[in-house]
């Protein structure tokens, strides 16, 4: 292969990730030209709107997947929290990179940590996970929708529009954007979204030829963490506007899987783990949703649904 085509979306963030695989790639492969094809998602035109009320699904990924069904672009990068649990036909996520933290950061200009912050204070953030998650924490805090790349986020907060945010840690890492006061939001207290911190990269199943030539790309740790996640987040029947979280770890051949569903207020949660072996690692994520769904979290889910339509 002499050129590839690789799809992402326009922010600095995707452009920063997909030049990180760019810049693998023309590495291992010496003379390979590589160009960005670079794709406006409905989820990057809609920003005044909070992401549930648009319907959460594939919204940063469905016209980067229609390019590669038409064949304009070789492959695409994603972020994989972004990546719904369902793929379109023809299409897989041949390969799961090396995982950044996988941890929200909460930031402030002005307070150190959580416990600083004052009644009532404003909280900026998009993800109703998140604001569920906070809101268990601090039942006082006001949740604003915060939407917008990682720049506007920060910029907003230094405006003092907010007295905190909640960022994902892997984009201020990556971009190595910094806040006067950082927390790291984590288990046991708060868990990540499915597939946070990791990056996948798509491409058509007639692709047999790209299995071998991305192959040293894939982190196996990774790919068997995150397919435990996105078969609990499947199992659930949930997008990634609701607030569902899993966190996975994997050591000595076997993978813990922490889940939650709740509701959008932090007062109603079904939490639950499960171990199981590595190469049971998708029947272990469907396993852990059922036993979420059994607990009282699909009243919590149907709820939600309703709320949303």
């Amino acid at each position: 292969m002499k050129k590839m085509t690789i799809a992402t979306r326009g922010s600095k963030l995707a452009l920063w990730q997909a030049d990180h695989i760019a810049g693998q790639l023309k590495e291992r492969y010496a003379g390979l030209e590589v160009e960005l094809l670079k794709i406006k998602t409905t989820g990057d035109k809609i920003l005044d709107v909070a992401l549930a009320k648009v319907g959460g699904k594939g919204l940063f990924v469905k016209e980067i997947e229609e390019a590669l069904l038409q064949g304009k672009a070789d492959i695409a990068v994603h972020s994989m929290k972004d990546m719904p649990a369902q793929l379109p036909a023809g299409l897989k996520l041949g390969i799961i990179t090396k995982r950044e933290s996988r941890f929200d950061l909460l930031l402030s200009s002005k307070y150190k940590d959580m416990a600083s912050l004052p009644p009532k204070a404003k909280v900026g953030t998009s993800s109703l996970r998140r604001q569920a998650q906070m809101l268990r924490l601090r039942p006082d805090l006001q949740i604003e929708m915060l939407r917008g790349n990682l720049d506007t986020r920060l910029k907003k907060l230094q405006q003092g529009l907010y007295d905190a945010i909640i960022v994902a840690a892997a984009g201020m890492h990556r971009l190595g954007l910094e806040a006067e006061f950082c927390t790291e939001l984590s288990p046991p207290y708060f868990l990540p979204a499915v597939g946070q911190g990791a990056l996948g990269i798509e491409y058509a199943e007639e692709r047999k030829e790209l299995d071998e030539f991305l192959g040293f790309l894939d982190d196996f740790s990774t790919r068997v963490c995150v397919e435990c996640e996105r078969a609990f987040l499947s199992e659930l029947e949930g997008g990634c506007q609701v607030p569902i979280g899993c966190h996975c770890i994997h050591e000595n051949n076997k993978i813990q899987a922490t889940g939650l569903v709740c509701d959008l207020k932090g007062e109603m949660m079904v939490r639950k783990s499960r171990w199981g072996r590595t190469k049971d690692a998708e029947a272990l994520g469907r396993e852990l949703a059922r036993e979420i769904l059994d607990a009282g979290g699909r009243e919590i889910l149907n709820e939600l649904y309703d709320l949303q339509e």
